[in-house]
């Protein structure tokens, strides 16, 4: 809704040759804003879950599906139980970048059920490499590149 002074505003500027603004209703602007929040949340919420590693691939294959990502430093992955389980998730002490505790950001405990997930957030630039220790003599292992 306009303010008189807005209105005496707008009616000056017409009497001067100038095309009068036109005021966005409310009613336009609210849900406007609403979809502006939305597509806010949901991008930050995609920008924070990087890569999602599939533990056993859809036609049973022992392997961490893909078996190499990609993200940036602060950046969330998320292991979900997808076949071929029990699955866990560890990473190899010499094979983390200096400084990180490769114990506490592995998952030893088995994964069991279909669509369990287990997630952690990387900080430190480097390369991270992991198994599934029930199946590492299977080839199951990955490679994760924070930048």
């Amino acid at each position: 809704m306009q303010t008189v002074a807005a209105r005496t505003a707008i009616v000056a500027q017409a009497g001067q040759g100038k095309a009068a603004p036109r005021a966005v209703p409310q009613a336009v602007v609210r849900p406007l804003k609403a979809v502006g929040a939305g597509l806010a949340s949901l991008a930050l919420a995609l920008s924070a879950n990087a890569a999602t590693v599939k533990l056993g691939a859809d036609n049973g294959a022992l392997v961490f599906e893909p078996a190499s990502v990609t993200i940036a430093k602060g950046e969330k992955v998320t292991f979900v139980n997808n076949a071929g389980f029990p699955h866990n998730i560890v990473f190899d002490e010499d094979e983390v970048p200096a400084g990180v505790n490769a114990e506490k950001i592995s998952r030893e405990d088995y994964l069991n059920a279909p669509g369990e997930t287990f997630e952690i957030t990387l900080d430190t630039a480097g390369s991270y490499s992991y198994y599934c220790e029930p199946h590492q003599g299977a080839g199951m292992q990955g490679k994760i590149t924070v930048q």
